[in-house]
């Protein structure tokens, strides 16, 4: 009825707090009369104005049922002093906040240029994104292999897509950064690509299903920083399937041309 729980009452027993008014010899329930109960509701209301347990014992042991003006001046005095140091935190904690997620955002995004580059590639509508390691491992890399290209060091591939997102019958190209062209097939053809001096470059952490969150975030970044689209956006693949088991630990790069507003 107070709302206390029994290891409560068999503290506050003990402390001399609020003693039963009877004790059952053969089950050991406590029982208290309505007074007590007002005793119970009264230790409960100085506990939320922060009054000790020791300084209700000490005020009831007085004779007294509320504390008296200048205990009750302390109280508000100390209340104003933690108030000023919580703020204080509260200030300090949002800043601190503030600070990691600019640092976060940071690291997560950043504006590179892209330089131009000699590209191997491959268009084609696939299923799924489940779909791309397929068709990395058993068309484009033979045709690759076959047709003797040579990748450039640091090795440099990445996805455009060409329809907006949608998880099935994604129209994709593949492209993957070469030293020189090399004669075409009907699998793979060979192209220059341009510079681009100014690219938003946002990391992507885990499966190819979720491109979709991160171009959605990247694009809100790109609205609230003033970016305009300038070109066709990349998913460049970092860690994949080829040296990292765990899809939730693959790491991807959206590249996003930009123009300054």
């Amino acid at each position: 009825m107070c709302q206390v729980t029994v290891k409560t009452l068999r503290h506050y027993e003990k402390i001399g707090l609020l003693v039963p008014n009877e004790v059952d010899a053969w089950t050991g329930y406590r029982y208290y009369d309505v007074s007590q109960m007002q005793t119970l509701l009264n230790i409960r209301r100085l506990k939320m104005m922060g009054f000790s347990l020791d300084e209700i014992l000490d005020l009831f042991a007085a004779g007294y049922i509320n504390p008296s003006q200048e205990l009750i001046d302390e109280k508000i005095a100390a209340c104003r002093t933690e108030l000023d140091m919580l703020q204080r935190r509260l200030h300090d904690l949002l800043a601190m906040r503030q600070w990691i997620d600019k640092i976060s955002m940071m690291d997560r995004f950043e504006i590179q240029s892209l330089p131009e580059i000699i590209v191997a590639y491959h268009r084609e509508v696939i299923p799924t994104y489940d779909d791309l390691g397929r068709l990395c491992y058993e068309k484009i890399g033979p045709e690759m292999m076959r047709l003797g290209c040579k990748c450039a060091q640091p090795g440099y591939c990445f996805t455009v897509e060409y329809n907006e997102y949608r998880p099935t019958n994604i129209d994709i190209e593949y492209c993957e950064q070469v030293e020189e062209m090399m004669p075409e097939s009907d699998i793979l053809k060979f192209k220059v690509l341009p510079a681009i001096p100014k690219a938003l470059c946002m990391k992507h952490i885990g499966r190819y299903d979720k491109f979709y969150e991160s171009f959605v975030e990247a694009f809100q970044y790109m609205e609230q920083h003033g970016y305009k689209l300038a070109g066709q956006p990349r998913t460049s693949y970092v860690d994949g399937a080829w040296n990292q088991e765990d899809p939730d630990k693959w790491l991807s790069v959206i590249q996003i041309p930009v123009l300054s507003s």
